[in-house]
């Protein structure tokens, strides 16, 4: 078994936010910036790769109080770039020599890392100037810090503005921040925006986004055109709706997929039983912002439920930051935003693996404070198997920022330890960016992205079909003589849907080669690379006592919700790596070489191409009143196919697939 991690805080050893740290960052946000102690130096760089690319003069909105704290976080160059990048793919492609013979974390910082005094020179100088120093992790892979905007402009020669972009005002240079030249050439990025402080949960539930009509009779519920009710599988429960498609019968969406569903469908265990002991002896590690107060409770009282043995002693902990010391929580969607994120995705890996430990850690904020979480993980070696659930607006960082993050991805693939990361939510984040973009982190060449389907399950617990998942949706109502119609034309505008397409940073990696469309490819990497359930509409059913006061983190009532989203097909990834990992006594690290060899081989995974007929559900909403007909497989620009495509990547996740990854080994 793991290592019992225990429930505590994040270490000092890379979380230097002491109360007394706390209490200085306070100061600057509230004073007004002096001068500070040295003077800008007479021989800088710039770096015009730091600049984000919304902080543009279109979107630029005015300028920031000089008081306002701004988070900063500057990368590191590996020292030998090029050796790193080997060395990660050789441990991890098989047929390679080296293939599994990974490094601990004291051997890959000490051959790959920064040197000390690389990191003490800037951090020193970050000192010098008045900065608060908020973490620098054992890797020394970066440094985190916090600055006003007065000290930011002053210190890196550069003007802090204000622009619109993703629906926030974020604070961002207007001019390439630069650093004195001495310590210049060891840095990567120097990252002085809020652009990382729009990462985001990939959650989605049936409901999002919907707000509740207005009535004159208060509480009095309106009643929509037609209910749909849910169904406890595909096709046990149908209404009759306005002819689409060549039919007038509609199965339901669904009410929300319990474990033993999804391990008889995924091949976990036999249809119709539920293995308790699936994963035994591996650990998950879970990365989100914040904590929920009551994970642990929830998780049982739903587990009780849900058919699936409550968490063992020990096999649940955490490292979380005080709530006292969370930052940015009004950019970052508060720690009610996240407790849904966290509830899904430890329950979505308890219950396809409950013999597998939980680790989670939380970020004491949306953004550096994920990699700060992250290298708790990979310094420590706490888990082989990370799980992420979140993500930026597509690429829209600045371009050596995306780089210098990538070499957290390095040290993490060389240890041997595999990282999921959710593809998104939103398809090509056209709507959001003006251009299509892949999600980054996902969109990195050294991280496994889940993207996403809709998923059906028979009543026998058996797999149906899965379709990609991206939902586009109409409204039922009734037109002037009281007959139901559609509110438009089928099948009505695009929802959500898996994030995915082709990175603009980064290159297309060797294990893509062979089975990436060249069209889709045209030379970078393609994200996602595999899938799993993600779409609400046949959606996962948690358990959670809401926040409802997030000063104070006070909770309400535990009661069950539907969630989806590729927040849900990450967790559900890494759990099945984990059942294959025990079931095979393997390691699989990073997995990407090994699961395109697999399918490229004729793997056992679900190829999930577009529907011989369209597909579609009906839902009504207790939010809005509305009714509506869903379609699926209708995702943005992207688009399943047979083989590859960047909904689906090569296909959905089986357990039998996933031990013939393992199987590489």
């Amino acid at each position: 078994m793991a290592p019992d991690h225990g429930s505590h805080r994040l270490s000092l050893r890379v979380l230097a936010v002491t109360a007394a740290v706390a209490s200085a960052v306070g100061l600057a946000a509230t004073s007004a910036a002096a001068a500070p102690p040295n003077p800008p130096p007479k021989s800088s760089k710039s770096f015009p790769g730091s600049v984000p690319p919304w902080a543009g003069s279109r979107a630029k909105t005015g300028n920031p109080l000089s008081n306002t704290t701004v988070e900063g976080e500057i990368y590191f160059k590996l020292p030998d770039l090029a050796g790193a990048k080997a060395a990660a793919d050789a441990v991890s492609t098989p047929g390679n020599a080296a293939y599994g013979q990974y490094l601990k974390p004291a051997d890959w910082i000490s051959k790959y890392a920064p040197t000390q005094d690389t990191v003490d020179a800037t951090v020193n100088w970050l000192k010098s100037q008045g900065l608060v120093i908020v973490g620098v992790p054992q890797s020394r892979l970066y440094v985190v810090f916090r600055g006003t905007v007065a000290q930011i402009n002053q210190v890196f020669s550069t003007t802090e503005q204000n622009y619109s972009f993703g629906g926030q005002t974020l604070i961002g240079p207007a001019t390439a921040p630069s650093v004195p030249a001495d310590i210049a050439a060891s840095i990567q990025s120097v990252s002085v925006d809020q652009g990382r402080l729009l990462t985001r949960p990939a959650l989605a539930s049936p409901t999002a986004g919907e707000a509740s009509p207005s009535s004159p009779n208060g509480s009095k519920p309106i009643q929509p055109p037609v209910t749909a009710p849910c169904s406890t599988s595909w096709g046990e429960k149908s209404i009759t709706l306005p002819e689409a498609y060549g039919t007038t019968s509609f199965p339901t969406f669904i009410c929300g997929y319990t474990p033993k569903q999804l391990q008889g469908a995924y091949g976990v265990s036999a249809p119709g039983t539920v293995s308790s002991t699936a994963g035994a002896g591996q650990t998950v590690a879970i990365i989100d912002a914040y904590a929920s107060p009551t994970i642990e409770s929830d998780t049982n009282t739903w587990a009780a439920a849900s058919g699936v043995p409550a968490l063992a002693q020990g096999q649940y902990s955490q490292i979380v930051p005080d709530s006292r010391m969370f930052l940015d929580q009004a950019l970052c969607a508060q720690p009610s935003g996240w407790q849904g994120e966290q509830t899904l995705d430890v329950q979505a890996v308890h219950g396809l693996a409950p013999g597998a430990n939980i680790l989670y850690v939380g970020g004491f904020n949306c953004g550096a404070g994920l990699d700060i979480a992250m290298s708790q993980i990979l310094d420590g070696h706490l888990a082989n198997i990370v799980s992420n659930s979140y993500g930026n607006v597509g690429e829209a960082l600045p371009p050596d920022a995306l780089q210098g993050a990538q070499n957290i991805h390095l040290q993490a693939t060389a240890e041997g330890i595999g990282l999921y990361f959710s593809s998104g939510d939103s398809g090509d984040e056209k709507a959001a960016l003006g251009y299509a973009s892949p999600d980054f982190p996902a969109s990195s060449p050294y991280v496994t992205a889940v993207g996403g389907t809709s998923l059906a399950v028979g009543a026998d617990d058996t797999y149906k079909f899965e379709t990609g998942w991206g939902t586009a949706r109409q409204r039922v109502v009734p037109d002037a003589a009281g007959n139901l119609t559609y509110a438009g034309s089928l099948p009505g505008a695009f929802r959500a849907g898996a994030g995915g397409g082709t990175s603009a940073v980064f290159g297309q990696p060797a294990y893509q080669a062979a089975l990436v469309p060249g069209a889709l490819a045209n030379g970078h990497r393609v994200s996602p690379d595999v899938a799993s359930l993600a779409d609400p509409y046949t959606g996962y059913r948690i358990g959670l006592s809401p926040i409802t006061n997030d000063n104070v983190l006070k909770t309400g009532g535990f009661g069950f919700e539907t969630y989806g989203g590729t927040s849900l097909a990450s967790p559900l990834t890494a759990a099945q790596m984990a059942v294959a990992q025990a079931a095979g006594n393997k390691v699989i690290g990073f997995a990407n070489p090994a699961i395109y060899a697999a399918a490229a081989a004729g793997g056992a995974q679900h190829d999930v191409a577009p529907p011989a007929s369209p597909v579609a559900v009906a839902f009504s909403s207790t939010v809005s009143g509305n009714s509506y007909l869903v379609g699926m497989d209708h995702d943005s620009s992207l688009a399943t196919a047979p083989g590859y495509d960047d909904v689906t990547g090569v296909g959905s996740m089986t357990e039998a697939f996933a031990q013939q990854v393992a199987a590489a080994h």
